[in-house]
């Protein structure tokens, strides 16, 4: 059996719920029977800075930090921060974008300038995509912080990971109060068809 490695590479803002999101794809590749294991940075997360966590499964994994270029999938949770790591994706990844405009304080404070044209640029990259308005979808279930469980959901149709073992890691790591909108996102993500 060759050892395959799948990269996943996660971005958005803070509170967006991407540590939480990388860790339930590690649980949920242990759980499949993987290796996996995950690194994040936060920067400047507590202010709504850039937060990216990258995770790797397979059957042995050596280290959690993939190639500069060697994402097969991103989730991207803000269209910016999206379209920043957009090069990072290898040759035939596809990137999942949540659809949603977070001002960053550079933007906010005049010094920078956030491109309105985010969501037409990756649609343009030639690069394999899914934009989806998974806010939209979490708002409509009850928790608009179920962002992260759509867009994992909509990843889990391209990986070979059981739901089964998905739903375990929801079980496991989400507080108890939010595992069954969690559940729901992510059956919506998984269902849902572009």
């Amino acid at each position: 059996m060759d050892n395959k490695i799948t990269n996943i590479l996660i971005v958005g803002v803070g509170g967006q719920g991407i540590v939480l999101a990388g860790d339930l794809i590690t649980s949920a590749a242990r759980a499949a029977g993987f290796d996996a294991k995950a690194a994040e940075i936060h920067g400047m997360s507590q202010r709504g800075g850039s937060v990216l966590s990258e995770v790797r499964y397979g059957k042995e994994i050596f280290s959690p930090i993939m190639p500069a270029k060697g994402a097969d999938i991103i989730l991207a949770f803000e269209l910016l921060e999206g379209l920043r790591t957009l090069p990072r994706l290898k040759e035939g990844g596809i990137i999942i974008v949540n659809n949603q405009k977070i001002m960053p304080s550079s933007v906010t404070y005049g010094a920078g300038v956030y491109p309105e044209d985010c969501k037409e640029q990756i649609l343009n990259s030639g690069k394999k995509n899914i934009i989806l308005d998974a806010l939209s979808i979490a708002a409509e279930l009850g928790n608009q912080r179920a962002v992260n469980s759509v867009i994992m959901g909509v990843m889990a149709q391209s990986v070979d990971i059981d739901l089964e073992c998905w739903e375990q890691a929801i079980r496991a790591l989400v507080k108890p109060q939010y595992i069954d909108v969690n559940l729901k996102a992510f059956e919506a993500g998984y269902n849902f068809r572009r």
